[in-house]
């Protein structure tokens, strides 16, 4: 199950010897081990149609939403 980390778990804190990720940061954890992280709401499941490492999409060029003002 992947997973994203919801909340920032304390300095020097490890899972079977490996860092835990950071707040916001994905990892993968066997299903067990993320239904209980999300029931506990340190952490919430990540879709499968989410692209890995989180990065978004950038908008087209010459796309900003209308935030530079202008005509409509």
């Amino acid at each position: 199950m992947r997973i994203r980390m919801t909340v920032a778990m304390p300095e020097g804190t490890t899972r079977n010897g490996e860092p835990w990720p950071g707040l916001g940061e994905e990892t993968d954890v066997p299903a067990a081990d993320g239904a209980h992280l999300v029931a506990a709401g340190v952490a919430e499941k990540v879709e499968e149609t989410s692209p890995k490492g989180g990065r978004r999409k950038a908008a087209p060029k010459g796309v900003d939403g209308g935030a530079a003002g202008g005509d409509p």
